[in-house]
């Protein structure tokens, strides 16, 4: 091999090195910013699997306390109707009194606001859960693609340092882009696309 050839071979040898530590680089990059994704994503997995099970009981705490007060009032109003068939003062008077207590009893099942325990409240808390159960799930959608177009860009700049081509590189680098695109979408404004 002549000295010519030598010097040819060391510097193609050199450059790919350089393009390979940049590619290098790359491929860090990007899994620095999967593992964000993954992270932001495994936390918003775990809200919307929380705020799905808080709805779900708040509407449960609501339908038996919807229950308890029909049971409440019906006994109330079956309750007034005895009351015109009693002769007794005494008896109707006791009676009038446990029927103002059902009353009292069933308006407070219904609307409790010292405690957000009266049916009222309880809906609008489980509404609140829900709506913060489904951001929380559009989140997670969205770091999911995210991770995705991650882990895919990892794989195509890993492949451009076997196959040489650096097409795959240019594409890892957009699909790092449209990650962190997916990323910042998930952040800021996770309803814009609907991905469910």
């Amino acid at each position: 091999m002549s000295a010519h050839e030598s010097m040819e071979h060391a510097e193609h040898a050199e450059h790919a090195s350089g393009s390979n530590k940049k590619i290098a680089l790359l491929i860090a990059v990007i899994a620095l910013f999967l593992a964000l994704s993954e992270t932001l994503g495994k936390g918003a997995q775990t809200e919307s699997i929380s705020k799905n099970v808080e709805a779900s009981n708040l509407w449960a705490f609501f339908q038996a306390k919807s229950i308890r007060r029909t049971v409440v009032q019906s006994v109330s109003e079956q309750a007034k109707l005895s009351l015109g068939v009693m002769g007794d003062d005494a008896a109707k008077a006791a009676l009038q009194k446990q029927i103002d207590d059902w009353q009292k009893t069933a308006a407070r099942y219904r609307s409790e606001p010292s405690t957000h325990e009266g049916s009222e409240e309880l809906a609008e808390r489980a509404k609140h859960a829900e709506e913060e159960r489904d951001l929380a799930t559009a989140k997670y959608h969205h770091f999911e693609l995210a991770s995705a177009a991650f882990q895919i860009g990892i794989v195509l700049a890993s492949a451009t340092i076997i196959t040489g081509i650096l097409a795959l590189a240019w594409i890892s680098g957009l699909l790092a882009l449209a990650g962190i695109g997916m990323t910042a979408l998930g952040i800021f404004v996770p309803h814009l696309l609907h991905l469910h």
